[in-house]
């Protein structure tokens, strides 16, 4: 299976463009948006093209997008909004949780950091995708090389639930990837250059991850 992963899109008609593009050369299999899919003050009308796409959409709520968001684009059937639920596709369970799980930025949705770990703790399993948008504390999280931004909560369920791969984004500096014990976080933030990532899932090998 092959999953393209973007997240900061912040509804600039540029990265809409260039994910529409990567999908019609690269046929993945599924989309992931992971996080501030809008713009912070004004809305675009442009992410409603995500719901054109031939091919399923898991999202999940960054810390710019508003409900509204979430409204506007869970109308479209091939679009599905992953916030403490899950979804299997091609034999692969996904997961995910919006908003920034407290981290030093300003958001539109945050949740208690001890409350939203225990409900993922129900629902994270061993060989789970989770998609949330901050990375972990420590992992693809350097702001201006100074100083950790990510979620220690997400750590703790790392190293407790043991996902098979991560996808966040919100670093926009620190796009790639890189294991957390045995978990594979992917920040796929088109934030600055980059394109977001292909990552080729197989069920007996590592996924092998492409930084577009």
């Amino acid at each position: 299976m092959i999953i393209y992963a973007v997240a900061d899109i912040h509804g600039r008609k540029s990265r809409i463009a260039s994910i529409l593009d990567t999908v019609s050369e690269k046929k993945p299999d599924v989309l992931v948006l992971a996080g501030d899919i809008n713009r912070y003050f004004k809305s675009s009308g442009e992410i409603s093209s995500f719901g054109s796409l031939p091919l399923p959409v898991l999202a999940i709520r960054g810390n710019t997008d508003s409900k509204k968001v979430e409204t506007n684009l869970s109308v479209f059937p091939n679009i599905s909004f992953l916030n403490f639920s899950e979804k299997v596709i091609n034999g692969f369970m996904f997961t995910g949780v919006g908003g920034t799980i407290p981290v030093p930025f300003a958001s539109r949705i945050k949740f208690s950091e001890s409350s939203a770990i225990k409900k993922l703790e129900t629902i994270v399993k061993k060989d789970s995708i989770l998609i949330a948008h901050p990375p972990p504390r420590g992992t693809l999280d350097e702001v201006l090389g100074k100083f950790h931004a990510g979620c220690s909560g997400l750590n703790h369920i790392v190293a407790k639930c043991r996902p098979r791969l991560l996808i966040c984004g919100h670093i926009h500096e620190r796009p790639g990837s890189a294991f957390l014990g045995n978990t594979l976080v992917v920040n796929c933030s088109m934030g600055m250059k980059g394109k977001g990532a292909l990552i080729r899932m197989d069920k007996t090998k590592l996924p092998i991850v492409e930084m577009m």
